[in-house]
């Protein structure tokens, strides 16, 4: 349903995000609230889109300097809009009363954004559990396949989150990378920064005392004739990390078109035509080579630990298979 008071022209009903503000963000500026709701968002973007289409239940305006209040709901009200294919479905790998499991296929936003609204996880969760949709608690990119976990409650939600916060949920990924990796196992510690000279979301490492601490753990599982598959261990949750990191050890992820070997030119090629062979061709795969393959975490309310894994991606095994095929 439309929110009262607000115009749309056509036939075409609009898109309506409705954010409810929980206790603990009242009184946040409403660009803020925005941001933490909407993940990887800059703050200049925020404001812009509040400007756009914030309202109020009643249809007045919202302006970006508002202060959200416990109870209400924020709107976000915009025209609809043609959004590329992605896949539909995912996996469940475990569901009960406070969790559910995901296992997210490659090309599947988490989120929306202003290219994606219902080829989402968070649309098709609200699809498949209309009357109470699982909560997700932290993110994987796009083009990263695996698991994710989901909260089936606000209890769970904020104790999820606390794991997250206090480091006792473990997460392991499989990355197919270039070139050999000599060590059979090492530590990159790194800080990282946002890249100032470009958009938001892209990070670069930098140096010690001048950006936020970032660590992974890594061990060799096999070695190619082009690549090596390495299981990474995040022991810090910053954006875009494990790509950030692998980098710049002079191993790019297979298939990344912001951190690869060819610098942000593949990006900027598939923003203007789309994936095309020659371009697939040249990354090593049409996405990045990164799997989310484990993930540990107490049991809600215990110190039991429980474990789950997402199988490595048939699309992966290929591009490790086929790399004695090439010349």
């Amino acid at each position: 349903m439309t929110p009262s008071g607000i115009h749309q022209e056509g036939s075409e009903q609009p898109i309506v995000l409705r954010f409810f503000v929980e206790h603990e963000f009242a009184g946040v500026r409403l660009d803020r609230f925005v941001q933490l709701r909407i993940p990887r968002l800059s703050r200049t973007r925020a404001q812009a889109i509040i400007k756009a289409c914030a309202f109020r239940e009643d249809g007045s305006r919202r302006r970006p300097s508002d202060k959200v209040r416990a109870g209400e709901t924020v709107l976000l009200v915009r025209s609809r809009f043609e959004e590329p294919d992605a896949p539909r479905e995912f996996g469940i790998i475990y569901e009960d009363q406070e969790l559910l499991i995901v296992d997210k296929p490659a090309g599947l936003p988490v989120h929306p954004s202003a290219t994606y609204h219902r080829n989402t996880l968070t649309w098709l969760l609200k699809e498949q559990f209309p009357e109470n949709p699982p909560r997700i608690v932290h993110r994987l990119d796009k083009e990263t396949s695996g698991v994710l976990v989901c909260a089936r409650s606000l209890a769970s939600e904020r104790a999820l989150k606390q794991c997250f916060e206090r480091r006792t949920m473990q997460k392991e990924y499989l990355a197919i990378v270039h070139g050999t990796v000599k060590p059979d196992e090492g530590r990159i510690e790194l800080p990282m920064i946002a890249a100032p000279e470009q958009f938001h979301m892209l990070m670069r490492v930098c140096d010690k005392g001048t950006g936020l601490m970032a660590l992974t753990d890594f061990k060799v599982q096999a070695r190619g004739s082009r690549y090596s598959m390495l299981r990474l261990f995040p022991q810090t949750g910053r954006q875009h990390q494990l790509r950030v990191h692998l980098a710049a050890l002079g191993h790019p992820i297979v298939g990344d078109k912001l951190y690869g070997r060819d610098g942000m030119a593949p990006f900027w090629e598939f923003v203007r035509h789309g994936m095309s062979v020659e371009l697939a061709k040249s990354l090593g795969h049409w996405r990045h080579a990164l799997h989310a393959c484990t993930l540990r975490m107490p049991r809600l309310g215990t110190q039991a630990m429980m474990t789950w894994e997402a199988p490595f991606p048939e699309d992966l095994n290929r591009v490790w298979e086929e790399q004695w095929c090439q010349p």
